[in-house]
């Protein structure tokens, strides 16, 4: 995460300096497959760096096998789902109750949620300016929400309870309902299906675009402003379109973070907790124009985010970018921030393009179906992938990071307060180890890729009836997966 907020690299500075078919014809195909694929590990480095880890350190075994081991789990997981996983288990599952919930706890949650909302305004407006570290807005913004609640989404849609705009926009429409009266207020818009999720994908790729382009991104005023005007957005939304109709398509981080929530086994429900089996919140998710597009734009910015940390960026194609704008008779800002902008679309554009590739090859197997409404169907399995990406790039930043909020709390503004006596405290960048943070990106990385597998493979097995038909169609899933597997080690790697 290049921010003023300690990034990952710079943290590591201070912290180093349907039905079983046979086997054999299932292995001979992916075999093929795999001799296409796996040479994909051919393109990895041989030495390679985790992304938040700064300088090459010793590892027990060469680093180039991370990429041949992570494609040959890969081809071993699609042989197994092929052989193993005969049948849909995970497009209709039912919750079971865990226990009841208090029915004061969402609106205690909502206010604690408008609370630090309010704290991130106010220390935006009134606190140090010219030390962005010193003041909690942007480690709040950068690292505590957008990074830290991906995470905390696989307890659940942590988000929703907490949401802050949602809680003042649902206290509003309750305190009008019992002054005006439900049959006074205006009816909400109907939500037109044409714009889907769009504005989901304009607000993700707008908070990108601030964290990984903007040259002024770090400066807590500008932050408070924009939240602000992030939240006048959405209460617009909600007073046109209905409060619960905006949350669940045009709010975007609620939109964003729902996604990672579904991969959860637990489902919040107004009264109850519910379990369910992990990642089965992901085959019921609604169809709508988008979807496609914000997958990519979630793994495609985390992807830039790792290509601006690399040589090939930094001495490569950001002076080539800057060069042709700064020709133009630009300034060295707009210059640099346009050859950014670029790089992130282009990231974007490469995720969704592979996709695209991936699912007219699955045409082939069935032609009848139009490809766009196939990449509808099957958009849920990159989920997984984009949470996999966020865990692999952020996670030592989060450690490091969260520590960061606890002397922060004591003095938000950055003028000397110590609230609660913790002013002091010191981040422990010795709680992790550079071999140990490469393990758990490679770990994340599989894993996701893994899951999305699975999900696909479930997938077809729910549209096709004949399992042959299923696994053929997800070979080329098998190659999409391979490609972003390889893509996010590259990016790891590559980081300088």
């Amino acid at each position: 995460m290049t921010s003023l907020v300690l990034s990952s690299d710079q943290v590591a500075n201070q912290a180093i300096d349907n039905r079983r078919w046979r086997i054999g014809g299932t292995a001979r195909r992916a075999a093929i497959a795999g001799a296409v694929i796996s040479a994909g590990g051919l393109v990895m480095p041989a030495a390679a760096s985790a992304h938040g880890i700064v300088g090459k350190t010793d590892l027990p075994i060469p680093r180039w096998l991370f990429a041949w081991a992570a494609t040959v789990v890969l081809i071993a997981s699609f042989i197994g789902l092929a052989t193993l996983w005969p049948a849909p288990r995970l497009q209709q599952v039912r919750g079971r109750v865990l226990t009841a919930l208090p029915r004061l706890l969402r609106p205690l949650f909502s206010i604690i949620g408008i609370a630090l909302f309010a704290l991130v305004l106010y220390a935006g407006f009134a606190g140090e300016q010219e030390l962005p570290t010193a003041n909690i807005t942007p480690t709040f913004i950068f690292v505590l929400f957008w990074v830290g609640l991906p995470f905390a989404s696989l307890l659940g849609d942590v988000f929703r309870a907490f949401n802050p705009w949602l809680g003042i926009g649902l206290a509003v429409r309750w305190v009008a309902r019992r002054t005006l009266g439900a049959d006074r207020l205006p009816r909400s818009r109907a939500y037109p299906s044409w714009l889907g999720r769009w504005p989901t994908v304009a607000g993700i790729l707008g908070f990108a675009w601030l964290e990984l382009v903007y040259v002024d991104k770090d400066r807590p005023s500008a932050l408070a402003i924009l939240s602000l005007g992030y939240a006048a957005v959405q209460w617009a939304g909600m007073a046109t379109f209905g409060i619960d109709t905006w949350e669940a398509r045009g709010d975007s981080f609620s939109v964003y973070l729902n996604l990672f929530a579904r991969v959860s086994p637990l489902r919040w429900r107004r009264d109850r907790l519910e379990s369910r089996p992990w990642l089965s919140g992901l085959p019921v998710l609604a169809p709508a124009a988008g979807t496609v597009a914000l997958l990519a734009t979630m793994i495609g910015s985390t992807s830039f985010d790792g290509l601006e940390q690399g040589g090939l960026w930094i001495n490569t194609l950001f002076p080539e970018l800057e060069g042709l704008f700064s020709g133009l008779g630009l300034g060295a800002t707009p210059s640099a921030e346009l050859a950014s902008t670029v790089g992130l679309l282009g990231m974007i554009g490469l995720i969704g393009g592979v996709y695209r590739l991936g699912i007219r090859g699955m045409h082939s197997i069935d032609p009848r179906t139009p490809s766009g409404v196939l990449a509808g169907r099957f958009a849920h399995t990159l989920v997984p992938i984009a949470l996999a990406y966020v865990a692999a790039h952020y996670w030592s930043l989060l450690v490091y990071q969260t520590q960061a909020a606890v002397y922060l709390a004591s003095d938000p503004l950055g003028n000397g307060s110590n609230i609660f006596g913790t002013a002091h405290v010191q981040i422990n960048y010795s709680v992790l180890s550079p071999n140990s943070i490469w393990y758990f990106q490679v770990a994340a990385l599989l894993i996701g890729h893994v899951a999305g597998l699975a999900l696909a493979h479930d997938r077809a097995l729910a549209l096709y009836p004949n399992p042959r038909d299923a696994v053929r169609s997800q070979y080329w899933m098998l190659v999409v997966m391979v490609f972003f597997t390889s893509l996010g080690l590259w990016l790891l790697s590559a980081a300088s």
